[in-house]
């Protein structure tokens, strides 16, 4: 497993989504992915399965210090008060003492972003979370919390995928030390049926989108989280880090890229061209 660092901390550079991951169902496969080897575990308030992760991750028996367990507060949640309520329900609800990274899952206008950054800043302060970052943030938003917030940010986790350029986001990210963790990172699928995936993986023995999870963990500062549920799955996109991509590769995957998302919704702030 390739490990980023970013401002001196280690964090797995593949992680499972959990994102309808949920009852009897998502909790078993959340406890597989972890015995399989997955060491970063992503959920959020809004997906409703913290409790299932927070089982999973006690009936896996593997050491708490040995994952990074991400959650997130939805926006209608960012006031100061709002904050430290819901860090302390979701503590609650996954069973644990500190999680280690805390999100912003979505911008939003209604509470100034500085607030809601030093209600972040608090619980870091107090042990509740080791790190915080947020989630679907533009370069413009960026530079808000970093330059006018000063804030302290390990990651902003956003769309990306061979069709959905993030050059200008990333290129900022990079100059702050920034993770970016990827979410729809094969596209609800769409790389599979890519003819140039398809060749390139046949070239390495690797699917699509082994291709895809490769070539995002191979670019710097970049992660990536994939949702599944399939153990089949689960492995191969574990099987990963036996072959590096080319850089002619590496180019030519770049080429894809259309402008295109996957993730939709009427609250998205104005995404970078």
């Amino acid at each position: 497993m390739i490990r980023k660092t970013i401002r001196g901390e280690k964090i797995p550079a593949l992680g499972l989504g959990t994102f309808e991951l949920t009852g009897p169902q998502g909790e078993a496969a959340i406890r597989t992915a972890i015995e399989m080897g997955y060491r970063q575990i992503d959920t959020a308030i809004r997906y409703g399965n913290e409790r299932e992760v927070g089982r999973a991750i006690r009936a896996s028996g593997v050491a708490r210090d040995e994952l990074f367990v991400t959650t997130k507060i939805w926006f209608d949640n960012l006031a100061p008060d709002q904050v430290h309520a819901c860090v302390g329900e979701s503590l609650d609800r996954l069973g644990l003492e500190q999680v280690d990274l805390l999100l912003v899952h979505w911008p939003t206008r209604d509470v100034p972003l500085g607030e809601t950054l030093a209600a972040f800043a608090d619980e870091r302060a107090s042990g509740r979370t080791r790190l915080i970052g947020v989630s679907n943030f533009t370069v413009a938003l960026l530079d808000e919390a970093l330059e006018v917030h000063g804030a302290d940010l390990f990651c902003n986790q956003v769309e990306y995928h061979p069709y959905l350029s993030q050059e200008r986001l990333l290129a900022r990210m990079r100059r702050a030390d920034i993770l970016l963790n990827a979410y729809q990172p094969i596209a609800r699928g769409k790389v599979f049926q890519s003819d140039l995936l398809k060749a390139i993986g046949a070239k390495y023995g690797k699917s699509a989108g082994q291709v895809t999870l490769r070539w995002l963990v191979q670019q710097d500062h970049v992660g990536a989280i994939p949702r599944s549920s399939r153990p089949e799955n689960m492995r191969a996109n574990l099987e990963i880090f036996d072959f590096e991509l080319e850089e002619e590769d590496m180019r030519a995957i770049h080429g894809l890229a259309r402008g295109e998302r996957f993730s939709r919704f009427d609250w998205e702030p104005e995404w970078d061209a």
